[in-house]
């Protein structure tokens, strides 16, 4: 039987958690859609522990039409009374109201020819940066980066889109490189 891998500590042995940390999280993604649907759920997330946000994601993901951007821009007081009701989500009606707003941001700069690819990337230069963290009680909850693109995207209308959940969203999306040098992660997506 082989040996368990080294890891970061954050999973710990949740069957769930040990997935997402093994296949998604710090994996380069460029697809708009999934780039929306992460930073939403990042921002349900903000008060509250990410594995909650993962243990109901098929909830999420169904009840915000798989994060089509062009269908929750539609959505109106019935789907936000729908989404309250939804035990299956976390019911927070400024979260969902910025999930809303957020669509139609998302929407406005498709329109306008941007890809939210290509602005979000562009605050770490189109490539992920490669941090060196021996620990995981060195990484930051925020850096210069995730402060600016919090800026710029309540610029445009995003919501729940601050600094920290900004950066939570940077190592989700492999923005940056933030398993620690002992994790087996970290040298497969530098």
């Amino acid at each position: 039987m082989a040996a368990e891998p080294k890891r970061c500590t954050w999973p710990g042995q949740d069957p769930l958690y040990l997935a997402y940390h093994d296949e998604e999280w710090g994996v380069p993604e460029h697809d708009d859609r999934a780039l929306y649907e992460k930073l939403v759920l990042d921002g349900f997330q903000a008060g509250l522990s990410w594995i909650t946000i993962l243990r109901k994601r098929d909830n999420f993901r169904a009840a915000f039409r798989n994060f089509d951007p062009e269908r929750v821009a539609r959505f109106g007081a019935k789907d936000v009374a729908r989404l309250m009701n939804d035990a299956g989500i976390v019911r927070n009606r400024a979260k969902v109201e910025g999930a809303i707003a957020s669509a139609k941001a998302h929407l406005e700069m498709r329109e306008s020819g941007e890809t939210l690819d290509a602005f979000l990337w562009q605050f770490t230069g189109g490539a992920t940066l490669q941090n060196r963290w021996q620990a995981w009680t060195g990484i930051p909850a925020e850096t210069d980066e995730s402060r600016a693109m919090s800026k710029a995207l309540k610029a445009r209308g995003f919501k729940f889109v601050g600094p920290t959940i900004c950066y939570a969203f940077m190592q989700a999306v492999g923005m940056v490189n933030d398993h620690v040098t002992t994790c087996f992660r970290y040298k497969q997506l530098r």
